[in-house]
C-alpha cells in the first residue's frame, strides 16, 4: 500500500487575495476537488491511499462531500488537517483557552482522520517565536540545540494529542542546509543521522500507547525545498528513508511507512517509487509554472506515474 498525502496549503484563500485557490469561494472549490477525486476513481485505485490535508476552514466541506458518496467509492480517500495544538479539551477540564489554535478534538469532530504534525513550516514558525524573544539564538550553537529540543517537545505533545483522540499522524522530519553541512555526501551522513535521530526519538515518545493509530513519517529535505533548489537524488533519499525506518524500529519497535515530503511530482514519481524504503509521498502542487496550482487530473497523473 502506498500513501499519497496532498498538502493543500493556502487554498483557503483566493488568488485575488494572494492565495492559491482559483475560485473566489474556496468552499466551492474544495467540494469540486473531492467530487472530481471520487469521479476519477482515486478512491478505488488498487494499492493507493489518498489523504487531503487541509486548512481548518476547508475540512468540514470536504468531509461532508466525501461522506455523501457510497463507501466503496471513497474507501481510499480521507481528510486530514495541517496540524493540531499541543493541548486539548477534556470532559471537566479546560475548554476555552484555545482561541486561534486547533485542538485535536476539534479536528476529529470536524471530520479529520489524519493530522500532519512537524511540517518544516510549522517548525520554522515555532523557531521564529523563540528567536523573537532571544535573537542571539541565531549566533549561538548551544542555544540553537536547546531551541530544537524545545520544539521537538512541543511536536511530541502534538503527536500525542492527535493520537489520543484517534487521529492518525503524518510526522514530518528533515534537516536544514546548516544541519546537513558542507562536504561530500559521505561526510554529511553522520550529521544527517544526528538530526533525524534527535527528531524521531523526541517526537515519538509515548506513541507505543496507541497501537491502533497509524503513524507515517514524512521526510522533508528542507535544504532542497523552494524555487531553484536541487532536490536530493535516489541515493540520498534511499539512505535517509532506510535510516528513519531503522531508528524508529529500533527505538519504538515498529517499522513505519516513510514517504517523501520534498514534493512528489510527475518528474520524480518514478524515481521515488523505485526506492524500496519509500512508501509514498507528499503532493503540494500539480503545476509549478505558469498558472501555478493544483488540479485533480494532475494528481491522478502523478499517481499513475508513481504506480507504473
Amino acid at each position: 500500500m502506498s500513501e499519497i498525502f496532498i498538502n493543500l496549503k493556502r487554498f483557503d484563500v483566493s488568488k485575488k487575495y494572494g492565495g492559491l485557490c482559483p475560485d473566489d469561494n474556496p468552499i466551492h472549490w474544495i467540494e469540486s476537488v473531492i467530487e472530481e477525486s471520487v469521479e476519477y476513481g482515486l478512491g478505488m485505485m488498487p494499492g493507493i491511499q489518498v489523504y487531503y490535508l487541509l486548512p481548518e476552514g476547508l475540512v468540514p466541506a470536504a468531509a461532508n462531500i466525501l461522506s455523501s458518496y457510497p463507501e466503496e467509492k471513497t474507501v481510499a480517500i480521507a481528510v486530514g488537517c495541517q496540524g493540531v495544538h499541543w493541548d486539548d479539551v477534556s470532559p471537566g477540564g479546560n475548554f476555552g483557552a484555545f482561541t486561534s489554535s486547533l485542538p485535536a478534538s476539534a479536528a476529529k469532530s470536524l471530520g479529520c482522520s489524519w493530522a500532519m504534525i512537524g511540517h518544516s513550516e510549522e517548525r520554522k514558525a515555532k523557531s521564529q517565536i523563540i528567536t523573537s524573544f532571544e535573537p542571539s539564538v541565531t549566533h549561538n550553537s548551544a542555544l540553537r540545540t536547546r531551541v530544537s529540543e524545545a520544539i521537538n517537545e512541543l511536536i511530541n505533545a502534538e503527536v500525542i494529542s492527535a493520537l489520543n483522540v484517534g487521529l492518525n499522524v503524518l510526522l514530518c522530519v528533515g534537516e536544514t542546509s546548516e544541519e546537513r553541512g558542507k562536504g561530500e555526501f559521505s561526510e554529511q551522513q553522520l550529521r544527517i543521522e544526528t538530526v533525524l535521530k534527535s527528531q524521531l526519538s523526541q517526537n515519538l515518545k509515548g506513541v507505543n500507547s496507541y497501537p491502533d493509530q497509524k503513524i507515517v513519517i514524512g521526510y522533508e529535505p528542507i535544504w532542497a525545498i523552494g524555487p531553484g533548489k536541487t532536490p536530493p537524488g535516489k541515493e540520498y533519499i534511499s539512505f535517509v528513508s532506510s535510516y528513519i525506518g531503522n531508528i524508529v524500529n529500533g527505538t519504538f519497535g515498529f517499522k513505519p511507512i516513510v514517504v517523501y515530503g520534498g514534493g512528489l511530482k510527475e518528474e520524480n514519481a518514478g524515481m521515488i517509487a523505485s526506492i524500496d524504503t519509500i512508501g509514498g509521498g507528499l503532493v503540494a502542487l500539480t503545476r509549478f509554472t505558469g498558472d501555478i496550482g493544483f488540479d485533480v487530473m494532475g494528481l491522478k497523473g502523478i499517481i499513475e506515474k508513481y504506480v507504473s
